[in-house]
């Protein structure tokens, strides 16, 4: 036990004690003494007096000609604090001394006299104090302290209390003697008490004689100290003190107040470790707050609960009010085929059209007010979300599948956001204090998407923007809450608003309807609202409105454009019409693909670009079902290709008639014909410059999420055609069976490096052996290996490698395997081989091989016994391999050439649902979770609970013992919350043991085992299931009364006729009663129940696939169908030539290769040793590939004729064109390449006799100087002619600046000229004069402080954070200005409120130029920058 001193002097000088003065050792020395430590020996007295105590008093420095004058003054200072300290001391006994009850109470229990101890109270001390004194052997029984006492931080205990508690010495005095030395003590402060009467004076002397035995109990305790009598330790005090000597240099002249400790925050475990830490361990708040809520943790997330940065979701479930509005939304987004199948008036289930949207209906009741989950949901409720109808009970039809179960709960979330976002912008319209009748009766009602809300907020605030500007800061959940700030008025003033409020806001009315009525008359079958025509044409009208005072002259064309500004842009904000545009972008649209002269050069034909690079007028509804827009944008963030999205000239005019019908005036005269040939403009410039560029920007977004959700949910279905699959089981076991296995392994087969790795996993997925041997040829290394077979017997032998030499150790694996049995073995007479033996690897193995998971489970094995454990585990459960990855499961390929481009967070949402639904289609067995750290990576995937709830789950349960009886433990210890039980019961199994007989009595063994707990049947339906045992046994109630609830589910289990007893019930009939007693709807629950009372837990995954060749050849040797491809022109090396002149080959993967004597010339009859030789490398095509697995043998056949190599592979290799191919464009860029080719050629090449001087282009120069210092100069010719050169000089790491030089021919002889300034004799005065003094100015620059090296974001974000960390300054940097090489960017941000302003440097060889402004050096140009920043403020 410790305790740590209270008193932050009695901390000090235990910290300090080595480096203490001679005084404050006596002080040390009294103090350890008082403890029973031990005594500090004096020895060191006098050195070093005077630095110590000058540390000691903290700068008070005390001279040896000052000590004698100040030693009265010292002297009455001590006192002081003595006395001080004493009433310290005293007021602390009191109020910690033991009440004589509690003596009493002591010594009744223990049989120990405490009538003279001071005992104490136990308190926790602080982490920063000192170890706890030595104590004597014979320890007595002490008060514990309780909870409360440990946890009160104002009493910290003193290093003597301690003492007092666990001392003992004093046991083998008497009580006299102490009474009689206490008789010869005599106090030097008696004539302190002057003032005192004679019951205060007595109360002094007997605490003084208590502190004069503390002093002795001391002395009793230190060995050193025996035999010292009272006068010694007397005169001992009066010469070294009470050890408190200096309390006063150290403290300070103000006390410190006893609970001064106290009110030091208590440690947290968020002031020690990292918050990235906390979050990894999900211990934040957030992370508690999701652990105790009942809600399923997944519903409380924002994001996929594998995500590193998973955050808590703050929406707010929808109510009952709420749901029959988002069935009709959600049934509408469903999918076109259920949209085409359900309510066309020809579609297949048009006459359901009404049970699909009850199913819905129900299926978002479930998800978004009673928070189930998908997997109950489908499971225990499916038949809310089938077709239920009493009178048709034989008609079975899915309404939703599970996949779009999923996707409900995507489009429930949707709508969800949508309808926070609709109701904040309610609320905003509300503080409007207006009434718009066309924004409640017409806009209102047909808010239906996010994109209409945004408008709907935009078009607010343009109409009413003069009202009070707070009226439209809608807030969402997610938002953060800002205090009253002072609003900034807006930099920038639009057109719009100018025009709004002069007089051409009057002129806009002039075209007899307003812009709402125009879209009222377009969304409308009829035209409610007509054109009021005017009087006057539109000059005419627009002449009155001329203001001849005006300083600007006004001419009646520049009004009526302003006008028509001022009606498109209301036109083109309001929200209906920027709606119809998207739906007509959705079906209408159109894109094409440019390059640009980078993948012009760039993009050839075997380029994966190719397919698109010349892509035209493709419809985009046809790009929904590839990854091909995908690959489009990231060509285009790549500056390759530029990507238009648009309507037909035909779609664009019939949507542009429409409008115009919707606007214009319906008269012949000609002034309404001048009026509808304005208003036409109007129409143009509202489509132009608003509803088309709206359509493009919200089209582009809607198929790159089309795309990304479609590609992630095809990723989801190669998921789960691996891991729904049962474990690979032997062909004589049961389905769900888990084989024991034997993983072996070569590595990379390399037989002078790699060693053959075997481990074996029996059944539980426990390592029992890890073996390796040197090859499997040697006789000694075979009788290991099938001694390791006899003993351990594996079901399975799984073999798995990184190259080609597997096959080598498969075959030998087979063989052995294969092979008979010793005879007369007397340890395995019955031994048999395992008959299955699989070869195969998927990348997880490789992943956890290298994890920290493997390091932390298996840290003593190799990488590649890593490596066989994970493959090994695949074996038996490929469901648990997959889940134990996490967030690493995105590192899997399932879609190789696009599952790139999809969003992480996405792909694990994706990816997780599939987890989720085979697991809770399996089920996971609680008590082995708790106890198996591999398998309770399957906990958090059930069904309402997550990784916060698992981890809690397990630890509750550990608590109790680590095993559950039954499911109602979940609810009666507390285990699982009501929603989050009722989720995941059906899916959490208790295994029965088959020893146990179940209980007899209904009420002997309440907390017995329940049969039903190891099936797949939901609590809620126990009676169910119950009762249709009792019915398939034929009993009554009388024949079970008094029995277990589920004694007729052991019976009916155990019967062996029980199938067809079952079978016999007819389920469709109890279906019917049940519905219209309670309108409950349970036909496809009784259907599992029946199941389940026949296979509890019965396997329902497929059997494990077997590989196919190509697998096995892609996973050793990394080629694919496409590598290998007929005709493809590869490397090879020749290997060995056989005696039947048939060459042996390999391929640079390690596949062997055969060319045959047909192959080896077209000219025949030709030796091979003439045309190869052993290591020589050759180029051959591939003719045909032969894969035979079972054999193990991979080959491939090639030809190395002439006739076929000349032909070349670029027909085999090249990307095939999309069938919207922009032919005239590709012939003509095909062309231009050519006649660039052509010029480059035709050229002359220069020379120039310098040394700086190379025949090269602008790229190759680049390249040259890249491994070069900055400020190397390259000399090269120009593309611009033969008058001209061009200088390439490196700037910095790729980047490099090109200078133009122009030759001139004058009278005194030729002159290179860079401008007008600087014009050079020859090519060294240039280079030294020109290049390198500019070279010079910028190394200036760049070694000056404000010079920030990378990109210019960086600058721009480290402006920002020291603004933000010093808000009344400014902050200003430079940085290279990579878009023209050899100039600066100075980027200045004045306040943390505004952007980051960019200025541009040019940098000549004598000056800096700011804004054309030369100055000499840099610290002028960051005085010109400061001046003419301040100006401009």
């Amino acid at each position: 036990m410790s305790s740590l001193p209270d008193d932050p002097v009695d901390r000090a000088i235990h910290e300090d004690e080595p480096m203490q003065s001679n005084e404050e050792e006596e002080e040390v020395g009294d103090a350890t003494m008082a403890d029973g430590v031990g005594v500090t020996d004096s020895s060191e007295e006098g050195e070093d007096d005077e630095e110590e105590e000058k540390r000691i008093r903290e700068g008070f420095i005390v001279d040896e000609d000052e000590e004698v004058e100040d030693e009265d003054e010292e002297e009455e200072r001590r006192r002081r604090r003595k006395r001080r300290k004493r009433r310290h001391r005293r007021r602390e006994e009191e109020e910690d001394a033991l009440e004589e009850d509690d003596l009493e109470l002591l010594e009744e229990n223990t049989g120990t006299s405490f009538r003279n101890r001071r005992l104490t109270r136990l308190r926790r001390g602080r982490e920063d104090g000192s170890p706890p004194a030595s104590s004597s052997s014979r320890r007595k029984q002490v008060v514990e302290s309780s909870e409360d006492d440990l946890d009160d931080d104002e009493d910290l205990p003193q290093v003597q209390d301690i003492q007092r508690i666990w001392d003992d010495e004093r046991a083998g005095r008497g009580q006299e003697d102490e009474e009689d030395m206490d008789d010869f003590i005599d106090y030097e402060d008696e004539e302190e008490a002057g003032g005192l009467d004679e019951q205060e004076r007595e109360e002094r002397r007997r605490e003084r004689k208590k502190l004069e035995r503390q002093r002795r109990r001391a002395m009793g305790s230190i060995p050193e100290l025996s035999g010292i009598d009272a006068g010694a330790w007397e005169a001992i005090h009066d010469v070294f003190g009470d050890g408190h000597e200096y309390d006063w240099a150290l403290v300070g002249d103000n006390e410190v107040e006893p609970d001064e400790e106290a009110q030091k925050p208590e440690m947290k475990y968020q002031d020690v470790f990292e918050p990235s830490e906390i979050r990894a361990r999900m211990l934040t708040e957030d992370d508690d707050l999701i652990r105790v809520q009942d809600i399923p943790e997944r519903m409380q997330l924002a994001t996929s609960s594998f995500s590193q940065s998973s955050t808590l979701s703050f929406h707010q479930n929808l109510t009952e009010s709420d749901i029959d509005d988002a069935a009709a939304w959600v049934t509408s987004r469903l999918s076109a085929r259920k949209t085409r199948d359900f309510f066309s008036d020809n579609g297949p289930y048009y006459s359901y059209r009404e049970a699909l949207v009850l199913a819905v209906t129900n299926a978002l009741r479930f998800l978004f007010v009673q928070e189930f989950e998908v997997p109950y949901i489908w499971t225990h409720k499916r038949d809310y979300i089938s077709y239920f109808n009493p009178q048709e009970m034989r008609t079975r039809i899915e309404l939703i599948s599970l996949a779009e179960l999923w996707r409900i709960q995507a489009l429930g979330q949707k709508y969800r956001s949508l309808l926070e976002r609709r109701n904040s912008l309610f609320a905003a319209y509300s503080r409007l204090n207006v009434e718009d009748d066309y924004f409640e009766q017409t806009l209102k009602p047909k808010i239906d998407t996010v994109e209409m809300v945004a408008d709907s907020t935009e078009w607010l605030t343009m109409k009413y923007k003069s009202r009070k500007q707070d009226a439209f800061d809608v807030h969402f959940h997610d938002d953060e809450e800002i205090a009253d700030r002072k609003r900034k008025a807006p930099s920038r003033v639009s057109a719009y608003e100018i025009a709004k409020r002069s007089v051409v806001s009057k002129l806009a009315e002039g075209y007899g309807i307003r812009p709402h009525e125009v879209v009222q008359n377009f969304i409308s079958l009829d035209r409610p609202n007509f054109v009021e025509d005017q009087e006057l044409n539109p000059t005419a009208f627009a002449e009155q409105f001329v203001n001849p005072d005006s300083l600007v002259p006004q001419t009646p064309a520049e009004l009526l454009r302003r006008a028509r500004m001022i009606f498109a842009t209301e036109l083109g904000k309001d929200p209906l019409l920027r709606q119809t545009i998207r739906d007509f972008f959705k079906v209408e649209a159109q894109i094409s693909v440019q390059p640009t002269e980078r993948g012009i050069n760039k993009i050839d034909e075997h380029h994966p670009y190719f397919n698109f690079k010349y892509l035209h007028h493709k419809p985009i509804s046809q790009m929904l079902d590839s990854a091909q827009f995908l690959h489009i944008i990231a060509a285009e963030s790549e500056h390759l290709v530029n990507v238009s999205i648009y309507l037909t000239n035909e779609a664009k005019g019939r949507f542009e008639r429409l409008l115009n019908d919707a606007f214009t005036s319906d008269s012949y005269s000609d002034i309404a014909k001048a009026w509808n040939e304005e208003r036409s403009r109007v129409v143009q410039e509202a489509l132009d410059q608003h509803l088309i560029p709206v359509g493009m920007k919200w089209c582009r977004e809607w198929l790159r999420e089309e795309v990304e959700d479609a590609l992630a949910v095809h990723c989801g279905n190669k998921l789960r055609e691996r891991i729904d699959v049962a474990p690979f089981a032997p062909a004589d076991s049961q389905p769900g069976y888990s084989p024991s296995v034997l993983a072996i392994s070569w590595g990379k087969g390399d037989p002078q490096k790699d060693a053959i790795t075997m481990v074996m996993l029996d059944d539980m997925g426990r390592l029992r052996e890890h073996v390796k041997i040197d090859n499997l040829v040697d006789q000694d290394y075979k009788d290991e290996f099938i001694d390791l077979l006899k003993r351990r017997r594996p079901d399975v032998i799984v073999v798995g490698g990184f190259s080609m030499a597997t096959t080598k150790l498969s075959a030998r694996v087979k063989e052995v395997v294969s092979g008979k049995p010793a005879e007369g073995d007397p340890a395995t007479p019955d031994w048999r081989p395992p008959q299955n033996e699989q070869s195969f690897e998927y990348s997880f193995a490789r992943i956890y091989q290298h994890s920290k998971r493997a390091t932390e489970e298996f840290s003593t094995l190799s990488p590649i016994a890593k490596y066989c454990v994970g493959l090994a585990r695949y074996a038996q459960n490929p469901l648990n391999e997959y889940a134990a990855l996490g967030a690493d499961i995105t590192a899997i390929s399932f879609e190789d050439e696009d599952q790139h481009l999809i969003p992480k967070e996405k792909l694990l949402i994706a990816l997780e649902r599939v987890l989720v639904d085979v697991t809770n289609k399996v089920g996971v067995d609680i008590n082995r979770a708790v106890t198996d750290s591999y398998y309770q990576h399957l906990l958090p995937l059930v069904c309402g609970l997550g990784p916060r709830k698992a981890h809690a789950l397990v630890r509750k349960i550990a608590s109790l013992g680590g095993n559950l009886v039954n499911r109602d433990q979940f609810i009666k210890a507390g285990l699982l919350t009501t929603k989050i039980f009722l989720n995941a019961a059906g899916f959490l199994r208790i295994s029965q043991d088959p020893d146990v007989k179940p209980a007899k009595n209904r009420h002997a063994d309440d907390d017995g085992p329940d049969p039903l707990d190891d099936t797949r049947v939901h609590p809620e339906d126990y009676e169910l299931a119950r009762k249709m045992a009792t019915d398939a046994l034929e009993l009554d109630e009388e024949d079970i009364h008094g029995e277990h609830p589920s004694r007729v589910v052991t019976l009916i289990m155990k019967d062996n006729d029980n199938e067809r007893k079952l079978n016999e019930l007819n389920l469709d009939e109890f279906a019917v009663n049940m519905f219209e007693a309670n309108e409950d709807r349970k036909r496809h629950t009784l259907n599992v129940i029946r199941e389940e009372l026949l296979k509890p837990f019965a396997e329902q995954r497929g059997p494990f696939p077997e590989l196919q060749p190509w697998e096995v050849l892609t996973m050793l040797s990394g080629e694919t169908p496409r590598t290998l491809r007929t005709g493809l022109i590869i490397s090879v090396l020749i290997v060995r030539i056989e005696i039947t002149d048939t060459v042996i080959t390999r391929l640079d993967s390690g596949i062997e290769g055969i060319i045959t004597p047909d192959y080896l010339s077209a000219q025949g009859n030709v030796k091979p040793k003439n045309m190869f030789k052993k290591g020589q490398a050759v180029q051959a095509v591939v003719v045909e590939v032969h894969l035979d697995l079972p054999m193990d043998h991979f080959q491939v056949t090639l030809s190395t004729r002439s006739i076929d190599l000349t032909q070349g592979d670029g027909l085999f290799r090249r990307v095939k064109r999309d069938d919207y191919w922009n032919t005239q464009q590709y012939e003509r860029d095909l062309e231009m390449q050519a006649r660039k080719k052509r010029a480059e050629t035709d050229r002359a090449r220069r020379v120039i006799k310098h040394p700086n001087f190379h025949n090269f282009n602008a790229s190759q120069a680049e390249n040259f100087l890249e491994k070069q210092q900055r400020g190397d100069v390259v000399i090269r010719p120009s593309s611009k002619g033969v008058d001209h050169l061009a200088i390439t000089w490196k700037v910095e790491d790729k980047l490099y600046q090109h200078i133009d030089v122009t030759e001139i021919n004058t009278p005194s002889g030729p002159i290179l000229a860079v401008d007008d300034k600087h014009q050079y004799a020859d090519l060294d005065e240039l280079i030294v004069n020109h290049v390198q003094a500019i070279a010079r100015k910028v190394e200036e620059l760049m070694a000056h402080e404000k010079f920030k090296h990378g990109p210019e974001d960086e600058l721009h974000l480290s402006l920002k954070n020291f603004v933000a960390a010093n808000p009344a300054k400014s902050a200003y940097g430079f940085t290279l200005n990579r878009r023209k090489p050899g100039h600066f960017n100075l980027c200045f941000l004045a306040n943390k409120n505004s952007t980051v302003q960019t200025w541009p440097v040019r940098v000549t060889p004598e000056s800096y130029c700011l804004f054309e402004a030369p100055v000499a050096g840099v610290p002028e140009l960051c005085d010109a920058f400061k001046v003419r920043c301040v100006t401009r403020v």
